[in-house]
């Protein structure tokens, strides 16, 4: 029935097979995440906050403050937060809503002008094609004559919806027309599409804050239910471990660069005032937010930035400047700033990196963006801790993973309480030694 596979040496029909499945896998895998991204990314939002969360929550209870309590102000903060932005962002979008009509015409004759200035450059370059043979020669001199119709009798005439084509040689009275009706459902604009998307935003907002909060106030509910299901011992302390080192290296990533794009936010605004640029603090802002895609982000800033440079200024230069102000600062933060502060904690392979970001947003978009680097912080600690994985963490790292540790089988509950009041990954791991 199926046609037969060569022997080759070392590869069986089984492996062929099992790769086969292997990749059909992936292929469903990779659809299952793109189609059901309105339920997967709150989700995944929220276990990575909770993430975040968990050192305060532990650190609020050896102040006698209790889980749900701290999950509550977790949840409050966000929101104060969110609102605050929502202020910050509301005015200066509204204006530009306003102005979207004179926004788009001032535009439209900017392009013009610039496109004006290459006309001389583009009849250079056709006078050098065709004296060089590659165009053709144009007769007597001049250019060719513009296409005419065949019969200028044929005069349309359009009245609103109305079109009529009188045909050659027919007299026509003055006031008949042909009514048409056309029946179409009304264009969506750009704009009604955003606003369409406003009810779904909020809805997994909500969603991802009152996940993040059951989660906070379950205290080590979740820690301990994903230990008990180990079996050994060694495998119960290794899989609270890699939390706990999920804990202090998504904390420290999302910290760091959360202070450092305020610092590249505050700057941009400042940059931006002194070119005279109008909404500094929203540009400020928008720098601050972009940040957080890789890559990606500081080029969609120096693009914002020179477009709106192009509408406010006369000339093209205080653009120009304006967007290499943008490159400038990023530059820094990227060149300098960021590999300091966090590169040499993390250790990630920047190929990777940059292709995890293009992944996630294909899959899942701006909010793809945001998370990939967490996700792959994640994957790095997993594949350090995970038996079998090894060469996985060192392609993600580019280094060799530490060695587990042997360990004897204990109780999960006692595991989890001694290193509850730890603060960090390697006092876990001494609170714990004993249990080995």
């Amino acid at each position: 029935m199926f046609p037969s596979l060569p022997q080759t040496e070392g590869v069986s029909r089984l492996t062929i097979a099992n790769w086969a499945v292997i990749g059909i896998f992936i292929i469903l895998l990779f659809s299952f995440v793109a189609q059901a991204r309105d339920f997967l990314m709150p989700v995944t939002l929220a276990f990575l906050l909770f993430f975040v969360f968990v050192p305060f929550r532990r650190a609020m209870e050896r102040w006698r403050v209790g889980a749900t309590v701290t999950a509550a102000l977790v949840s409050l903060g966000l929101i104060v937060m969110l609102v605050g932005i929502g202020g910050l962002v509301s005015g200066p979008i509204s204006r530009l809503i306003e102005d979207a009509p004179q926004i788009g015409s001032r535009l439209e004759m900017r392009l013009d002008e610039i496109r004006s200035n290459f006309e001389g450059i583009e009849r250079a370059a056709k006078k050098i094609d065709e004296l060089t043979g590659g165009g053709q020669p144009k007769e007597n001199g001049e250019d060719a004559a513009e296409p005419t119709s065949p019969n200028p009798d044929l005069v349309g005439t359009v009245t609103g919806k109305v079109t009529s084509i009188p045909s050659p040689g027919t007299p026509q009275p003055p006031d008949q027309h042909i009514q048409v009706e056309v029946n179409s459902p009304p264009s969506s604009t750009t704009l009604s599409s955003v606003l369409n998307l406003g009810p779904a935003f909020v809805g997994q907002i909500i969603f991802t804050l009152f996940l993040l909060f059951f989660m906070i106030a379950s205290g080590d509910l979740l820690y301990l239910k994903i230990v008990q299901s180990f079996d050994t011992m060694r495998e119960k302390r290794a899989a609270y471990l890699a939390l706990r080192e999920i804990e202090d290296r998504l904390g420290s990533y999302l910290g760091a660069i959360t202070l450092i794009n305020a610092c590249l936010g505050f700057a941009i605004g400042l940059g931006m005032w002194a070119w005279g640029m109008p909404s500094p603090v929203l540009f400020g802002l928008v720098g601050f937010l972009l940040n957080f895609i890789p890559y990606l982000g500081s080029v969609f800033g120096i693009i914002i930035a020179f477009v709106v440079g192009v509408f406010v200024f006369d000339d093209l230069f205080t653009p120009f400047m304006v967007a290499l102000t943008y490159l400038g600062l990023t530059a820094i933060e990227g060149q300098l700033i960021t590999p300091y502060f966090v590169s040499r904690k993390l250790q990630l392979n920047t190929v990777v990196v940059f292709l995890t970001v293009a992944l996630w947003a294909w899959l899942w978009s701006v909010l793809g963006m945001i998370v990939a680097v967490p996700l792959l912080v994640v994957l790095r600690v997993l594949a350090d801790h995970i038996p079998g994985l090894e060469k996985l963490g060192n392609f993600l790292a580019g280094e060799t993973p530490p060695a587990l540790e042997d360990e004897d089988e204990e109780e999960a509950r006692d595991l989890v309480a001694a290193a509850e009041e730890t603060e960090d990954m390697p006092e876990a791991a001494a609170a714990t030694r004993h249990l080995s």
